[in-house]
């Protein structure tokens, strides 16, 4: 039974929207709505089953993620609350049904509309049956984008396809908080399943609780239409009337509150989320009830008086009081659906017309729908022993009954926004039905009632709509009645109110609101129909002009959003598009891949140009490197150098210079390329950045290879001098600094600093240089390199920025040596002793350098201490045992259970704070320093009391060198420092 629950409304989806022209108008429209009847029968039963015996039903069909770490069931899970939400949904989905059929008689896509509406039905049931956050979340996710096809059915509509463009994308605001709200539930729970994250809410950090309760609100807001996120749903009433009926009343728009609901066993625990809750529900209750005042369109003030509903059912909500919330919800679905399906007669009566203005003395031609409208209406302003009195005002009684300033305040809110409704609501009757008529002839020569089907789901809902209040009150709010002892609702103790609200709160208060739906009634029809001079005068003076204007065009909301945001998120995107999306793509496609390869081939092509010189340029270059390669490794300093001396011997010859003399230009580019060669082979990752550049050059160089500008020596230099020419300047030099900062840790020395940020500078003035500057400054430019007798160059800015870039790296050079007092250490460079105290490689720690790649460390008689970079990590490793080792991670401002550990802005370990240094008491233990990429050999870690106070001492019996770590060396600067720690 509960299977089919699920699923024949889905069967009856797929048969009318594949099998249409097989089974005809007829056959779709009997297939859905026997399907969607059948099902609500059995919903019916199952309310029975589940709610009033608390009988839960869980059924798991199989498993859709099975991993290590994520567990997701196919699965569902009826409970109290999953079948209340099941009466309302289908009992409104089966009579739209069958209202369609009349309703939609003459448009040619019956099948497709009973397709989607029962495809509607078939996702709301997923989203209320689900027993886990994922599989609720494919229903939220369908609702949507049934909406979206059922808002645009008539997609010959400009105005349609607006509107489901706008409730699609609005929504998707929403759907995205509700994401990351699952993320994170699975992030803090480690599961998405719904028993799990209840039962371990108590036991979280009330700020994850309140996060979480935040993102799920966030989705709720745009689901349930609050304010902030509503544009889409007057928007939405451009799709047929029964679509506004099934949206509107019992279907998408109370997804949101069912999902506050749903997650109260969390959100009870947040009281930051209630309170939200609580004022966002006021706010939008007057909000709303106010721009409905000021619509023209039946359907349109019938969509803000369910916005103004939804938000009492949000106070509730923030009240704790799901229970009231439920039972509004429920009752809301039977009179708000009334609603939507009787003005839907007064509109297919009136030729489609649905301003109600052109309307007026309807009632003697549609004394069924007058009828109706009637009890929905009173039903809608909590007329007594009206469905809707029962669980409206009681939501306004719970708010005062809280007794917070917030709750009254709330009250007083929320009783406004009631007022508001009361004239809305017989603004509507009166210009409907009961004023004299306003509209064309032809409004009234064809105005008629609808036919049975029709006509009958209006008789049922005014039944609902009358009796079905009182009927169920004490099952839903009924003190001692059980119906959620499943714990379905859950209401925290000290957030009780049910007793304040029944016995604690004054008589006057209660009977207060019933008191302003009646005296507000009586007024609008006295100054409608003996005072109209009144509205007239204030209609037309200055005043009622703009106050107006304001309220229809709602806020200005909309002008707002399409102003300063939409058009912001607009031209973000496009200039996304156009930079990463299709300027990636165009940079890899036709402009970089494909012109590379046919460059590179028709290069190829050219390289068997019929001449006996160039022949001999290829044998002697492939001589070089044929002798090169097998004797020196990429490891030796002089291998790229030598390549470019050999590089150039060859231009030299083939240039037909006079001079066979290397010129102060090639010193420069020798000069830079042999300093960036040094940093390579320092294993420094900031230094590959100079072998990619290298790369780029070399790279140029052979694609010109065969072509008439590979034997120019002036283009040849500019393609060696690629990283710094002209149109790859700034990127270089913004790619250096970046990759700089992220591969050392996000640390950088002073000189670094200003050195990129020189390199920088100068790449814009060349870029800014090259816009088209008068001549006048590149002679003043070819006057600063009058040294270099270079005047034959024709772009002199190049030359100067190499000299810059030489400057920079001769910098780097000079400090390289002064550092290292050689210019080979003992780095795998040349040859390289073992027998210097290293460990043997059974000791060696998997993941750390070998002990005896000592970079930067003194000599064994140095006993200076070895100048290490500020901010690199500072490991710990135990020799003695031959594993991987964890990590402890130290933070400051954290975890209190971890202690604080500072780093100083010198090269030097200066402090830890509370650190428990008994693991390092052992004074015969080996460990392995690395700091960075440098290790500063094998020695022992203890504590001791030195110079400066006790600390961490670290002692290098080989390098006879002594760190420490004491507790009086504190400085402002913090970093992330990580000791390894042993594991037996």
């Amino acid at each position: 039974m509960y299977l089919a629950i699920i699923t024949l409304p889905l069967l009856g989806s797929i048969v009318s929207g594949f099998f249409g022209r097989k089974v005809g108008v007829s056959g779709a429209q009997l297939i859905t709505c026997t399907s969607v009847i059948v099902t609500t029968l059995l919903a019916i039963v199952a309310f029975f089953e589940v709610g009033l015996n608390n009988i839960p039903v869980s059924i798991n069909l199989f498993r859709w993620i099975d991993s290590e770490s994520l567990n997701v069931l196919w699965g569902f899970h009826f409970d109290s609350l999953t079948v209340s939400m099941l009466i309302p949904v289908l009992i409104v989905s089966s009579l739209v049904h069958i209202y369609s059929i009349g309703y939609m008689s003459h448009d040619p896509h019956n099948q497709r509309f009973f397709s989607y509406l029962s495809l509607f039905t078939f996702m709301m049931i997923i989203l209320v049956t689900a027993n886990n956050f994922l599989l609720m979340f494919v229903g939220w996710e369908g609702v949507g984008i049934c909406s979206y096809l059922l808002v645009s059915f008539w997609f010959t509509r400009i105005a349609a396809n607006q509107s489901s463009m706008s409730a699609f994308l609005t929504n998707r605001v929403g759907d995205c908080f509700l994401t990351i709200g699952m993320f994170a539930i699975l992030w803090s729970f480690g599961n998405i399943d719904y028993s799990t994250v209840f039962s371990l809410a108590p036991f979280v950090n009330e700020n994850i609780v309140t996060i979480i309760g935040i993102c799920l609100l966030i989705g709720a807001m745009a689901k349930s239409s609050q304010v902030g996120l509503h544009v889409w749903l007057p928007m939405a009433m451009e799709g047929p009337t029964p679509v506004s009926a099934l949206i509107h009343a019992a279907t998408m728009v109370t997804a949101g509150v069912y999902l506050l609901m749903r997650t109260s066993p969390l959100i009870e625990y947040s009281s930051t989320v209630l309170i939200l809750c609580l004022w966002l529900g006021a706010i939008t209750t007057v909000f709303s009830s106010l721009i409905g005042l000021f619509q023209q369109d039946i359907k349109k003030v019938i969509a803000y008086s369910t916005m103004s509903q939804l938000g009492m059912m949000v106070i509730a909500v923030g009240l704790s009081s799901y229970n009231i919330a439920l039972f509004h919800l429920v009752n809301h679905a039977f009179y708000k659906g009334l609603l939507f399906l009787g003005a839907g007669a007064v509109i297919h009566a009136v030729a489609d017309n649905q301003d109600f203005r052109k309307y007026g003395g309807l009632r003697p031609f549609l004394p069924l729908t007058y009828s109706v409208m009637l009890i929905a209406s009173l039903s809608l302003v909590a007329f007594p022993f009206m469905t809707g009195f029962y669980s409206k005002d009681l939501i306004l009684e719970s708010a005062y009954g809280q007794f917070y300033f917030s709750g009254t305040v709330v009250y007083c809110i929320a009783t406004i926004g009631a007022i508001f409704t009361t004239l809305y609501s017989v603004k509507v009757l009166y210009l409907t039905f009961l004023t004299n008529p306003n509209g064309p002839v032809v409004n009234y020569k064809h105005a008629h009632e609808g036919d049975i089907f029709m006509s009958l789901p209006l008789i049922i809902l005014a039944i609902f709509s009358i009796f079905f209040g009182y009927i169920t009150k004490d099952i839903f709010i009924g003190l001692g009645s059980g119906f959620f002892a499943d714990n379905s609702l859950f209401i925290h103790p000290t957030h009780e109110i049910m007793l304040d609200t029944e016995f604690a709160v004054p008589t006057f208060f209660k009977l207060l609101p019933l008191f302003f739906t009646v005296s507000m009634s009586v007024l609008a029809i006295v100054l409608s129909e003996f005072l109209p001079k009144i509205l007239l005068s204030f209609k037309f003076s200055r005043l009622g002009y703009i106050i107006f204007g304001f309220f229809n065009q709602r806020f200005l909301i909309e002008l707002f959003y399409n102003k300063y945001i939409t058009g912001l998120v607009l031209k973000l995107g496009g200039q996304t598009t156009k930079v990463l999306d299709k300027g990636s793509i165009e940079l890899l496609g036709p402009f970089g891949l494909e012109k590379g390869l046919i460059t590179l081939s028709r290069n190829i092509a050219n390289l068997d140009t019929g001449v006996i010189t160039s022949y001999a340029l290829y044998i002697l270059i492939g001589f070089i490197f044929y002798i090169l390669i097998p004797y020196l490794s990429l490891a030796d300093n002089s291998l790229l150098l030598l390549l470019l001396l050999a590089l150039f011997s060859v231009i030299n010859i083939y240039s037909n210079r006079k001079s066979k003399d290397i010129t102060i230009l090639e010193a420069n580019i020798f000069s830079y390329y042999f300093s960036l060669t040094l940093k390579i082979l320092n294993h420094n990752k900031l230094t590959r950045i100079g072998f990619i550049l290298f790369t780029v050059s070399l790279s140029k160089i052979i694609f010109n290879i065969g072509s008439e500008s590979f034997f120019n020596y002036n283009n040849l230099i500019a393609a060696l001098l690629t990283p710094l020419s002209l149109k790859y300047a700034f990127y270089f030099a913004c790619l250096g600094l970046i990759l700089k900062i992220i591969l050392n840790n996000f640390s950088i020395t002073k000189n670094e600093k200003r050195a990129f940020f020189f390199v920088i500078f100068i790449s814009l003035l060349k870029v800014f240089a090259s816009g088209g500057f008068s001549s006048g400054f590149d002679h003043f430019l070819f006057t600063l390199n009058l040294p270099l007798n270079i005047g034959w160059l024709a772009n002199p800015f190049i030359v100067y920025f190499s000299w810059i870039g030489l400057s920079i790296y001769i910098h780097d050079v000079v400090l390289y040596f002064r550092q290292n007092n050689a210019l080979f250490m003992d780095a795998g460079i040349g040859n390289s002793s073992a027998g210097n105290g290293a460990s043997s490689p059974s000791n060696q720690v998997p993941g750390s350098p070998s002990p005896n790649q000592v970079i930067g460390s003194p000599s064994n008689q140095d006993t200076r201490r070895p100048s290490l970079p500020s901010g690199y990590i500072f490991c710990i490793y135990d020799v003695s045992v031959n594993q991987k080792m964890d990590e402890l991670l130290f933070r400051l401002s954290s975890y209190n259970r971890y202690n604080d550990l500072r780093f100083k802005k010198s090269n030097f370990f200066t402090h830890i704070v509370g650190r428990d240094l008994t693991p390092f008491s052992d004074r015969e233990k080996t460990y392995i320093v690395r700091c960075g990429n440098n290790t500063l050999g094998e020695g022992r870690v203890y504590i001791e009391d030195g110079p400066n106070g006790r600390g961490l001492m670290y002692w290098n019996r080989r390098k006879n060198v002594a760190l420490e770590v004491t507790k009086n060396d504190i400085d402002e600067v913090y970093y992330w420092i990580d000791f390894a720690r042993r594991q037996r």
